[in-house]
C-alpha cells in the first residue's frame, strides 16, 4: 500500500541535532522515517501474500490436490495477515496526528490522489483481462460494478473502497473539531452511507440487479485506524526496552493464522484476535525505530513508488507466476519458486512504478 494514500510527506529530511537525532523547527511537521519503513514492509508483505495465495489457489485450497504447494502457500500466506490493518493504522495516524488536514480543499486533494489511480487501474485491469479473454462478465457490466465495489481482475483494489471512507470520516471529524464546516465532505459521506439502501430500493422497484456496494467500513477498520494513531504517536521512551515480548509474540500470531487458514477457514478475518495481535506487534516493533541517514534518500524514492507497486503487482503475479506453478511440485521446488517470484514480482513492480514516476504519471497511476 502507498505512502501517497496514507499520509502527506515532507520533501526533505528534517535537520539533525548535535546528538544525531532529528530536530524539528518550531511549528514544522516532524517527518517519521520509521513510518516510511512500516509502509514499505506492509507493501512488500501484500505482494508476498498474493504470491503465496497463487499457490493456494493452484490446488483450490485442497491439500489433496498438491500437498507441498498447499502447505508452502499457506505458510507464507500466514505472514501477510497484518498488512491491511497496518495500512489502516498508518491512515489513522496520518489524518489524526501526522498530517492533520488544514481545510476541506486539502482533504479532497488527498482523496483524489487515491481515487483517480483506483479507477485508472481498474480500467487497465479490465482491458488487460478483456485482451486475454479472462473477464468473467461483459466488460461494460464490470466497469459499472467497479464504480461501487472492486471487481475481478482488480480484486486487490477492494482495500481502497474501505480506505477512502475511513480517511474521509476521520478528516471530517478533525475539521469539525477544529471549527471548520466541511459540508461537501459531509454530504459525500452521507451519500456513501445511504447508497446501499438507495440501490436496494431501486432493485425492489425496477428489478435491476444493482451492484454490490463496497464503499463502507467496518468497526474493525476504524479501530485499527484510531488505535494505530494512538500507538504510532507513542514517544520513543515508552517503547525503549519493552519490545522483546513483541518479538516473541509475533511468530506465535503468525502460527495462529497458519492454523486458522488450514484448519478453520481461509482467509482469516481482519478483525480476528490473531490478526489484531500481529498488527500491534509489527506496529510497535517498527514505531520510532531509528533510520540511518544514508538510507533515507533511498527510502524516500521507494516509498514514493509503493502505491504504484501495489497497483501493478497483480499483473505480474497473474502473467509470470501462475503459469509456473504445478500442483505436483515438491516442497523444495515450491518454496524456491515462491521466494524467487516474490523477489521478481516486487522488483518489477517497484521498477515500473519508479519509471512512470519519472515520466510524471504518478497522479494517474499512483
Amino acid at each position: 500500500m502507498s505512502p501517497r494514500i496514507l499520509a502527506a510527506r515532507d520533501a526533505a529530511a528534517p535537520p539533525t541535532a548535535a546528538d544525531g537525532r532529528p530536530s524539528t523547527p518550531p511549528g514544522a511537521r516532524e517527518h517519521r522515517f520509521d513510518i516510511d519503513v512500516l509502509r514499505l514492509v506492509a507493501s512488500c508483505t501484500v505482494i508476498l501474500g498474493h504470491v503465496a495465495a497463487a499457490f493456494v489457489q493452484a490446488v483450490d485450497d485442497d491439500r489433496a490436490g498438491g500437498p507441498s504447494v498447499y502447505w508452502t502457500g499457506h505458510l507464507f500466506e500466514a505472514v501477510n495477515s497484518f498488512a491491511v490493518p497496518v495500512f489502516f493504522a498508518i491512515a489513522g495516524w496520518g489524518v489524526l496526528v501526522g498530517a492533520r488536514p488544514r481545510d476541506e480543499a486539502k482533504m479532497w486533494q488527498r482523496i483524489a490522489r487515491t481515487g483517480l489511480p483506483l479507477f485508472v487501474w481498474t480500467g487497465l485491469y479490465l482491458v488487460w483481462a478483456w485482451l486475454r479473454d479472462r473477464n468473467e462478465e461483459p466488460m461494460v457490466h464490470l466497469a459499472v460494478d467497479a464504480l461501487f465495489d472492486s471487481v475481478r481482475p482488480a480484486y486487490h483494489l477492494w482495500f481502497l473502497y474501505t480506505y477512502l471512507p475511513i480517511v474521509a470520516v476521520l478528516a471530517f471529524a478533525v475539521l469539525v473539531r477544529d471549527g471548520k464546516r466541511p459540508w461537501k465532505l459531509g454530504l459525500a459521506l452521507l451519500g456513501v452511507a445511504a447508497l446501499p439502501s438507495l440501490l436496494g430500493t431501486v432493485r425492489e422497484v425496477t428489478g435491476w440487479a444493482a451492484p454490490t456496494v463496497g464503499w463502507s467500513f467496518g468497526t474493525y477498520s476504524v479501530v485499527y485506524a484510531v488505535g494505530g494513531a494512538l500507538l504510532l504517536a507513542l514517544p520513543a521512551d515508552a517503547l525503549r526496552g519493552r519490545r522483546w515480548p513483541l518479538a516473541v509474540l509475533l511468530p506465535l500470531t503468525m502460527a495462529g493464522c497458519f492454523w486458522y487458514h488450514t484448519q478453520v477457514h481461509y482467509v482469516i478475518p481482519n478483525a480476528h484476535v490473531f490478526v489484531g495481535a500481529m498488527t500491534v506487534c509489527v506496529v510497535l516493533l517498527l514505531s520510532r525505530a531509528r533510520v540511518p541517514e544514508r538510507w533515507r534518500p533511498l527510502l524516500g524514492r521507494w516509498g514514493g513508488a509503493a502505491m504504484g507497486a501495489y497497483m501493478v503487482h497483480v499483473l505480474f503475479v497473474e502473467e509470470l507466476l501462475r503459469p509456473l506453478i504445478s500442483p505436483g511440485m515438491g516442497a523444495v521446488a515450491a518454496t524456491g519458486l515462491l521466494l524467487a517470484m516474490f523477489v521478481v514480482v516486487t522488483a518489477l513492480s517497484y521498477a515500473v512504478s519508479l519509471a512512470w514516476g519519472r515520466l510524471g504519471l504518478r497522479r494517474y497511476l499512483g
